[in-house]
């Protein structure tokens, strides 16, 4: 009876010491002892005590027992040993649904989905009805899989048998079609639901966000009767995904409006907003809120602080979170390794990436990209030579095009020109516009025409309504002096209506990010803006600054 009560509290520990004084009294434990006891071991902190239970009750014969064997499949699922949850499972009679329950639900919290499909199926081999945890669980792992063809079966059999449909079954129903992409199939039943919660209405929202109609999902979730953190965070991050970091923002700005707490998804989802727009002020905001709130403050939102504070330029700051983090795991390494490249900070990049590896970390693509775009910016051309080939050597990564990419752009900046383009030649996967940007940037640098044409040409066959590269062409023409060929290009131009595609600038002022586009007259102070830029420029010209206007069209 103690171990029971200790057993329903919560109290492990307790129930565990009851057992080691019945065991040193010379008590036998009955099959009742061990289900309660292994109850209480439920992460894998707990599997070596379990294990030991285990030990136990097949010493004392209760090894069979229909009870001890779920209670014992149950410890081992969810201290995420499916394993040694399977060596039970075989051996038992399996003639319990529960007991395929807890094996279901354990190969997707272990995310081995396909064996949870391959469960549910060899229960319908048994003629074991499924009940409707069942049916949650092995949608729910087909919503992990993109598995239609399993997700219309079990549709198709909760009518066959004229299963009572519930609030969470059609949510899974629901969830599960929206995640495979059938939102014709997941809103005829979301309409056909006699009661909805807001679950049912976020699957919904997050099936047109997966699909990319922002629209819809913008549409549907202004109709949503009640929002939680779940659903603003999900419209937000749909925002983000899609590069759209103005309307995230805006759209936070509405769920505090609304009184709606972010929770730490939401958190990492605006700081990546930040990071993107330059918003410093927002992004420190941001981390006072997690500090005041005691919103978790994971590795995930480590990571996306790092991120944030070295895109906005505060190296110090996003080091100092590096430092404070008491759990790093390879994103964390790979941000601080990027985010030390892309402030020019190549050798402490390089040194942090040695520290990765000496902390048996594996580094991934992304890290590789960090560390080539570090010695290409610092001009480490033999260090960069080492990594790359160190790639698939070391640790098995195939080069990407852009890693490929930022070969070129280190040995086009050294003024191996020859070499980036052989290299360009011999790789196995169809060079795309940025490895061929990549060398006429390096051409414009060392004002090489000849190796300029050729990037040139190829980069107009892959962007033709880009003339950005006719920019850059018309400029390595100007500064070699090739008049003639300048001018021929400016009317090829002209006569093609080729328009350069306008960059875009953010600067935040008093916590507003504004956003500026090339001859954008849309904000509403620009009478002032041009006003201020052209009295800079014409400050400037007294010191020698000539603006190239080589292609400039008047448009």
């Amino acid at each position: 009876m103690m171990i029971k009560g200790y057993s329903r509290t919560n109290r492990t520990q307790c129930a565990l010491s009851m057992y080691v004084e019945m065991l040193r009294r010379d008590i036998k434990p009955d099959n009742f002892t061990f289900p309660f006891l292994l109850k209480g071991f439920t992460k894998r902190v707990g599997l070596e005590f379990g294990i030991g239970i285990h030990c136990h009750l097949c010493k004392f014969g209760f090894g069979s027992n229909e009870a001890v064997e779920t209670s014992l499949i149950r410890m081992y699922a969810l201290c995420g040993n499916m394993d040694d949850a399977r060596v039970v499972f075989d051996t038992c009679l399996k003639s319990n649904v529960i007991t395929w329950n807890i094996m279901i639900a354990g190969y997707n919290r272990s995310r081995l989905f396909s064996e949870s499909r391959k469960l549910f199926y060899e229960i319908e081999k048994r003629k074991i009805k499924p009940t409707c945890v069942t049916l949650v669980s092995m949608l729910s792992a087909c919503s992990k899989l993109k598995d239609t063809s399993s997700c219309k079966h079990i549709h198709e059999y909760i009518k066959d048998v004229k299963f009572e449909p519930n609030l969470v079954l059609n949510n899974a129903l629901v969830d599960a079609y929206a995640a495979c992409g059938e939102m014709d199939a997941a809103m005829a039943v979301f309409k056909n639901m006699k009661t909805r919660d807001v679950i049912s209405w976020t699957a919904i929202l997050s099936g047109f966000l997966n699909l990319g109609k922002f629209g819809l999902a913008r549409k549907f979730f202004d109709q949503m009767p009640v929002k939680d953190s779940v659903s603003w965070t999900a419209m937000i991050d749909g925002y983000v995904k899609q590069n759209m970091f103005r309307e995230s923002l805006l759209l936070f700005k509405n769920m505090q409006d609304a009184n709606v707490e972010p929770d730490e998804f939401t958190m990492v989802s605006i700081l990546t907003a930040c990071a993107n727009m330059g918003a410093l002020g927002l992004g420190e905001w941001i981390k006072i809120c997690i500090d005041k709130n005691k919103i978790k403050n994971d590795v995930f939102v480590g990571n996306a602080l790092i991120d944030m504070y070295f895109k906005c330029g505060e190296v110090s700051k996003a080091v100092d979170v590096f430092k404070k983090m008491p759990k790093r795991d390879k994103f964390t390494w790979t941000a601080i390794i990027v985010g030390y490249a892309i402030n020019g900070f190549g050798n402490e990049a390089i040194s942090m990436f040695n520290q990765m590896l000496n902390a048996s970390i594996k580094p991934d693509q992304i890290c590789y990209l960090g560390v080539l775009y570090a010695c290409a910016h610092t001009g480490l051309v033999d260090e960069g030579i080492k990594f790359f080939a160190d790639m698939f050597i070391h640790h098995g990564i195939e080069p990407q095009v852009e890693h490929y990419g930022c070969m070129v752009d280190l040995l086009g900046r050294a003024g191996l020109l020859a070499q980036a383009y052989d290299l360009i030649n011999s790789m196995p996967i169809r060079p795309n516009s940025v490895v061929w940007r990549a060398l006429l940037g390096a051409c414009g640098i060392h004002k090489d025409v000849n190796f300029a044409e050729i990037a040139a040409k190829k980069l107009v066959e892959l962007e033709p309504e880009n003339g950005g590269v006719h920019v850059l062409l018309c400029n390595i023409y100007a500064a070699c002096n090739r008049w003639d060929n300048l001018h021929e290009l400016r009317n090829i131009v002209m006569i093609r209506g080729v328009k350069k595609i306008p960059g875009s600038s953010c600067i935040e002022i008093y916590g507003t990010v504004h956003e500026f586009v090339a001859r954008d007259r849309s904000h509403l102070r620009s009478k002032e803006i041009y006003s201020t830029v052209e009295m800079m420029t014409e400050d400037l010209r007294v010191f020698g600054y000539a603006p190239q206007t080589f292609l400039d069209t008047g448009e």
